[in-house]
């Protein structure tokens, strides 16, 4: 059966696709026969209960600097589409909360993936504390005398913003770090809402794994470890990735969150999790597809495809 598959994403042209997981489902859905369009999410519209986009028909190929070939623009309403891929980066701001409620306009009539109500009420930082018994102990606060009550608790914590992504600004503070002040001055400055403070976990320097989940089930893993001098694991910040294969704690912790997920049609997820402790959920655009494959783990952008298509042939 042939979808016509609208895929909200950043700029095609400015992707990196080695390691992109948009591109991956991008081109697994054209391997299927699937039509795909592309648009940016500032070519989202609505009027009333309708929403319209501004796309172009694309076709992908695995070739650096020429992935894509871009068709005219077409308006469409998006219900005339079998499934839209919401898949642009964060931040979770405003700009991405709005997507949410206008996709949400469409759910009854086309397959968003991911269900973008749920999307807006699982902040990832925020929905994994639903699940506190697999998490380190953490703090969501921007009151000073809380982070140092914790801090005096649990000694040296990790602060981090708690709508920030890709490693940005994550920061180690010691228990009698004289910089924290300053930091604290700093995070106050530049985030309005509460932050996140965790117990700092020292085995993040031996990896910090990327779980990918597909309609609640755990089908791959990468073991990310942070280049030397820094605590972020993160590919973008120098992580370093290698196969892996999952814990039973680790595969206890799929096993309590994945009927959540699927609860929620959360059907591509991607969780992190250090030294047998959950420290995100992240279900706005996760990644780690390409790098799974590459470093010989299964293609997941079949699965998900496998998972999308019984959703759609379901109704």
């Amino acid at each position: 059966m042939a979808l016509t598959v609208a895929v909200q994403m950043d700029p095609i042209q400015a992707i990196r696709i080695a390691g992109d997981t948009t591109f991956a489902l991008m081109l697994e859905a054209q391997a299927r026969g699937h039509r795909l369009l592309y648009y940016t999410p500032d070519r989202l519209s609505m009027q009333g209960r309708r929403v319209v986009a501004r796309v172009e028909p694309v076709t992908v190929q695995d070739v650096e600097g020429a992935h894509a070939v871009l068709g005219p623009i077409e308006r469409i309403e998006l219900t005339d589409a079998d499934v839209v891929l919401m898949r642009q980066d964060p931040p979770f701001d405003m700009a991405y909360i709005t997507a949410t409620h206008i996709l949400e306009a469409i759910v009854d009539k086309t397959l968003v993936v991911n269900n973008p109500a749920e999307v807006r009420n699982a902040p990832e930082k925020l929905f994994v504390l639903d699940f506190p018994e697999l998490m380190p102990p953490t703090l969501i606060s921007r009151d000073k005398a809380e982070i140092e009550r914790f801090r005096k608790e649990h000694g040296t914590i990790a602060m981090k913003p708690l709508h920030g992504h890709g490693g940005a600004a994550v920061f180690r503070v010691t228990e009698d770090d004289p910089n924290f002040g300053s930091m604290f001055d700093l995070f106050a400055a530049t985030f309005r809402e509460q932050w996140v403070v965790q117990r700092f976990l020292d085995k993040v320097s031996e990896g910090d794994k990327r779980i990918i989940l597909v309609d609640g089930e755990p089908m791959g893993a990468i073991n990310r470890v942070p280049a030397k001098g820094d605590i972020r694991s993160n590919m973008v910040r120098g992580g370093a990735a290698g196969a892996s294969e999952l814990t039973d704690r680790e595969r206890e912790i799929c096993a309590t969150i994945g009927p959540e997920l699927k609860r929620r049609g959360l059907i591509l997820v991607g969780i992190d999790v250090i030294d047998g402790h959950l420290t995100e959920i992240n279900v706005t655009s996760p990644t780690g597809i390409r790098a799974i494959k590459r470093l010989g783990g299964p293609d997941l952008a079949v699965s998900v495809w496998d998972a999308i298509e019984a959703r759609v042939g379901r109704g």
